[in-house]
């Protein structure tokens, strides 16, 4: 780390002119070698992780791919997705060069000067699929999170190569790529519990009709115990697939409806997936997205590379055809996908609020 040197952390003008305007991100702010936290980092209390709240006896299932034929490993798969909506897959076919090349090439794009990722952000970034940022949603967000990002939607391999950043652009696509048959191949295995027996065209649009991959950067932190990586959230797509390094830091929310929370211990060569509110919605609540956060640093910077398999913008969303078909009544109403994704945007991060948005009123 860079010696400490003086800066105005008081200063909100100045502090966001060098965050964001510049390009720096808490990277920058990190690498200045500060002592203590930016007022405007400090969560209030109840949105701290309580060390006190986490859980050390359990943890989310590992489930094993080699043998996709055998029907435990089905069963495996659809019962993480109803009881705990987050697992690790281990021998998923995904080769581990993919992953640490996608790792390598998040370093790289980070490690890149400001002026260089600023090209991406908000006001230079050449197309609105492809964002560099920090925080969340520092306009709707009392406190900000400690995390910068650059955020890339796949809309067609010409729109990759001409506008994704040349220092993670390969990598990207090999990890979408490398990660398709696993995702087909999950989704199958979830659709069909639901009474659902083959993914059509419609089916395909409405599960994976879009794609958005995220790389994370969580720099080393003065004062972690004040902050949060990311905030209390649940995604908005169908299946989040991530690949995290070694330093650790996802916390899942426990299954006792208290506030307690699981560590996610990173397992070379694994993939964590969750549940997103999408698929919670069309089935009805039977599979769950649950609550989740980053906690911040104070030794070691941390990546993780988010993929989140998306219903297309255009789809409408609600309770699947086959899971009422018996008569279950539907908890959720029919919502357009993009209406739901601006909602989830427009706010701060705050737990499972979003998906209150599609329940019916009763």
């Amino acid at each position: 780390m860079a010696p400490a040197v003086a800066f105005p952390t008081t200063d909100s003008a100045a502090l966001t002119d060098f965050i964001i305007n510049q390009g720096n991100g808490v990277k920058g702010l990190s690498e200045l070698g500060i002592k203590a936290l930016p007022k405007h980092y400090i969560q209030p209390e109840g949105e701290r992780v309580d060390n006190s709240k986490i859980i050390t006896n359990e943890s989310i299932p590992i489930i094993d791919l080699s043998n996709w034929e055998d029907p435990k490993v089905a069963d495996s798969i659809c019962d993480a997705a109803e009881k705990w909506g987050f697992f690790q897959i281990v021998n998923h076919g995904v080769p581990v060069g993919v992953l640490d090349r996608v790792q390598d090439a998040t370093h790289r794009f980070f490690g890149l000067p400001a002026a260089e990722k600023n090209k991406y952000s908000k006001d230079h970034s050449p197309s609105k699929s492809v964002r560099f940022g920090t925080s969340f949603s520092p306009q709707a967000e009392t406190a900000l999170e400690w995390k910068d990002y650059l955020s890339l939607f796949y809309v067609s391999e010409e729109e990759a190569a001409a506008l994704w950043p040349p220092a993670c652009r390969d990598e990207v696509l090999e990890f979408m790529k490398g990660s398709d048959l696993v995702i087909k191949r999950l989704l199958q295995v979830l659709m069909k519990r639901l009474n659902v027996n083959e993914i059509d065209e419609t089916k395909k649009s409405l599960l994976m009709g879009s794609v958005r991959v995220n790389l994370n950067y969580y720099p080393i932190c003065p004062n972690p115990e004040l902050t949060i990586g990311v905030g209390r959230h649940s995604d908005v797509s169908t299946l989040t697939i991530l690949l995290q390094d070694e330093i650790g830091g996802l916390y899942v929310k426990g299954r006792q409806g208290d506030d307690s929370w699981i560590h996610v211990p990173p397992i070379k060569g694994s993939l964590v997936i969750n549940i997103g509110d999408a698929l919670q919605i069309l089935s009805n609540g039977r599979y769950r997205s649950i609550e989740h956060r980053v906690v911040a640093n104070a030794s070691q910077n941390r990546i993780s590379v988010p993929m989140f398999v998306n219903p297309r913008p255009s789809a409408m969303i609600g309770p699947l055809p086959e899971v009422v078909a018996n008569g279950e009544k539907p908890i959720y109403k029919q919502v357009l996908y993009s209406d739901y994704v601006k909602h989830f945007f427009r706010k701060a991060h705050d737990g499972k609020g979003t998906v209150e948005y599609a329940k019916i009123d009763t």
